[in-house]
């Protein structure tokens, strides 16, 4: 599995007009701030458009472009150079301030777009399954989040009182 090759493609479908900009997020996109975790999948959130004369998205032509370049439909992903992608919409007003935020950064000499350590930490709360708990936690003990940045998306997401629980929950005897 090479993650460069499969972010390069995803890059190439967006330099073709195939997709619009792009962000890596869920593990892999944890994994450039944290230290890295099994995974079975990349998860690459894109604005989907919808076809002239429709109303609904299809994503046809991803696959379609994939399946062009080698690219192979395994259940719900599409595998790309090895790696197991879910190209996902953002599901939420966080997660597209997330997509629309997202910064650059370099993998193995590859331009590549992950959500900031904030988005996600704030995704993790927002989501709340134990997976995520653990992984909120990891952000927190990393010391990678820019703490007044975090507060100001948990206050426009109304994810503060979840904040307070979480840290009355797992932050109260490491203060």
């Amino acid at each position: 599995m090479n993650i460069r090759k499969t972010i390069a493609l995803i890059n190439q479908m967006e330099a073709d007009g195939v997709i619009e900009r792009y962000a890596i997020g869920g593990a892999v996109g944890a994994a450039f701030y944290l230290e890295p975790v099994a995974t079975l999948d990349v998860d690459v959130f894109i604005a989907f458009r919808s076809q002239p004369g429709s109303l609904l998205v299809s994503p046809q032509p991803i696959l379609d472009y994939l399946k062009s370049r080698g690219g192979r439909m395994e259940g719900e992903y599409v595998v790309v150079a090895g790696w197991p992608v879910q190209f996902l919409p953002p599901p939420t007003p966080l997660v597209e301030e997330a997509l629309t935020q997202a910064v650059e950064t370099d993998v193995e000499g590859t331009r590549a777009r992950v959500f900031t350590a904030e988005h996600l930490a704030a995704i993790a709360l927002q989501t709340g399954r134990a997976k995520d708990k653990a992984r909120l936690l990891q952000f927190v003990e990393a010391g990678v989040l820019d703490v007044g940045r975090f507060q100001a998306i948990l206050s426009q997401h109304g994810l503060v009182e979840a904040w307070q629980r979480f840290e009355n929950q797992f932050l109260e005897g490491a203060k």
